[in-house]
């Protein structure tokens, strides 16, 4: 019996040990990313091209004599084709996991959920063919342009966060106790009533974070967006959605190929800022997050 309790320690403390370094090797990789980022591309940013001339920079020609490494307008860019995404992909995204998490029924929830699930595992480079072949043509002949454009590429993300959204707002929303709903039911409300007035606003913090999460798929999405989006690093004011864009993502896998000296240090230093973006709009949530529940 003791060789047998002594067995049973030590694994409960292997265990331990093992769910400890798991833990350290997701934490040591984020660390090690940051530090890679801060150490080639802080130094571009700071002392070889300029903070000003990097961030709020109009140019992007590696080529030139001499080069301009500005990338405001692929900030603008990224910023524009992810608010849209979240247009087009949040509300639906939402409303789906609402039908299914209390509405639909079981025959149609065993066919829409793997589809769901497949839309995760779908590429991106298919979701790119899909937007050349589908997205662009549609935008084209009903709104105007060549087609490629920040509308097709904000629509074609909206798609890709679908799978994200739905997921998590799917499982917060079955995780809410049901006697909220049946109190609910009990005081006289309908069914569709309950559903929206007490389930989806007791499962707020779950769904803010399929929100942040997609948001994060979005403006780090890199190869749908370069197929859809017309690679072409101009400022882009908030009326011409009509027309081709560059973001961040897209920059770095366009140039990274053949990219050297400065030129590879100021690709790096643009993931540094994408880095520092999406930590930026993450603490943005946490803080709406933490109003709205004060």
């Amino acid at each position: 019996m003791k060789t047998l309790g002594g067995f049973v320690r030590f694994k409960e403390q292997s265990m331990r040990v093992i769910f400890a370094l798991s833990a350290l090797t997701a934490i040591l990789a984020v660390g090690l990313i940051c530090l890679f980022l801060f150490v080639y591309g802080l130094p571009a940013i700071v002392q070889k091209i300029g903070v000003v001339d990097f961030l709020f920079g109009m140019d992007w020609a590696p080529t030139n004599n001499p080069p301009a490494f500005g990338i405001f307008p692929m900030i603008i860019a990224s910023i524009y084709i992810t608010v849209g995404a979240v247009i087009f992909g949040v509300p639906i995204g939402i409303l789906t996991a609402v039908f299914m998490a209390k509405i639909c029924p079981p025959r149609i929830y065993k066919v829409l959920k793997p589809a769901v699930n497949l839309l995760a595992g779908i590429p991106s480079v298919i979701y790119g063919f899909f937007g050349i072949v589908v997205l662009v043509p549609f935008v084209r002949q009903n709104f105007g342009g060549n087609g490629s454009s920040i509308l097709s590429a904000a629509m074609l993300l909206g798609i890709m966060i679908l799978p994200t959204v739905i997921g998590i707002s799917e499982s917060s929303i079955r995780a809410v106790p049901d006697e909220l709903y049946e109190g609910a039911l009990a005081l006289g409300a309908s069914h569709e009533r309950a559903v929206f007035s007490v389930l989806v606003p007791a499962a707020k913090s779950g769904i803010m974070a399929a929100v942040v999460l997609g948001v994060g798929r979005a403006i780090g999405e890199t190869m749908a967006v370069k197929m859809v989006a017309g690679n072409q690093a101009l400022l882009r004011m908030p009326n011409e959605f009509l027309k081709g864009t560059r973001t961040l993502t897209a920059n770095v896998v366009i140039e990274m190929g053949y990219a050297e000296g400065l030129h590879r240090e100021a690709l790096i230093a643009t993931g540094l800022v994408l880095f520092v973006l999406v930590l930026l709009i993450n603490m943005l949530f946490s803080l709406l997050m933490r109003r709205s529940e004060a």
